[in-house]
């Protein structure tokens, strides 16, 4: 599943440089996450840095975007050529 970030947002700066998959930048009024690159930190981390250090817990699962498993690790090793021999 990708994340989002709620229009609670307080752009605080700490959640972008927290993301292993630069995933997060700042949208035209709060942070935004691009479901494209978001895997939870899957692969980096047990659990996503954003929602541990957003210190107004704005940060929740995407409804939109549900992912398995298997797909987020997909994501990961696409993202980051994990397992392709490089």
């Amino acid at each position: 599943m990708s994340l989002k970030i709620l229009d609670t947002c307080v752009n605080c700066d700490v959640c972008e440089p927290a993301c292993p998959n630069q995933a997060i930048s700042l949208g035209e009024e709060f942070y935004v996450i691009d479901p494209a690159r978001c895997t939870e930190c899957h692969g980096h981390y047990d659990e996503p840095q954003c929602v541990v250090v957003c210190p107004v817990e704005c940060i929740i699962i995407d409804p939109d975007h549900v992912e398995t498993d298997a797909q987020l690790d997909l994501k990961y090793r696409q993202l980051t050529g994990a397992g392709d021999g490089s």
